[in-house]
């Protein structure tokens, strides 16, 4: 090897104040060590990528450009170890969110991300980074 030759620290792609918060949803984790905020984003990274790379596959077998959850489930159920733990956590594909979603208009489409509501059953991922003062009365 080299001396030019400079090696780039692993720095993980998610923000680590955020996987710090994340993690503190736990009731039994009180303080989050460094080391172990590092090696969960990067744990997090892989594991994501791996999902994406498995569904993107599945889409492509049956001919399609984009990835749904119908084509996630399937790669999940391909995967033993996913499946184990991940399978049940995932939403069922039912008949109805497939018909309303065949039937948002244009108008719907136009809306910001943040205005449309969520699907039945789910919570938006910025749910978790609202500061407690932020949410609207009852």
């Amino acid at each position: 090897m080299a001396e030019d030759e400079a090696v780039d620290p692993i720095r993980p792609e998610f923000p680590t104040g955020r996987v710090k918060k994340i993690m503190k949803l736990d009731k039994d984790i009180n303080k989050v060590n460094s080391e172990a905020l590092f090696l969960v984003s990067c744990s997090t990274d892989i594991f994501l990528r791996f999902l994406a790379e498995r569904s993107a596959e599945v889409a492509i077998e049956k001919k399609k450009k984009t990835v749904k959850l119908d084509h996630l489930r399937t790669a999940v159920k391909r995967h033993r170890a996913t499946s184990d733990f991940l399978l049940d956590s995932l939403p069922m594909p039912d008949e109805s969110t497939q018909s309303v979603s065949r039937s948002v208009t244009d108008r719907d489409r136009s809306l910001p991300v943040a205005d449309k509501p969520a699907p039945a059953g789910t919570r938006r991922i910025d749910h978790f980074f609202r500061k407690p003062g932020n949410e609207a009365p009852i």
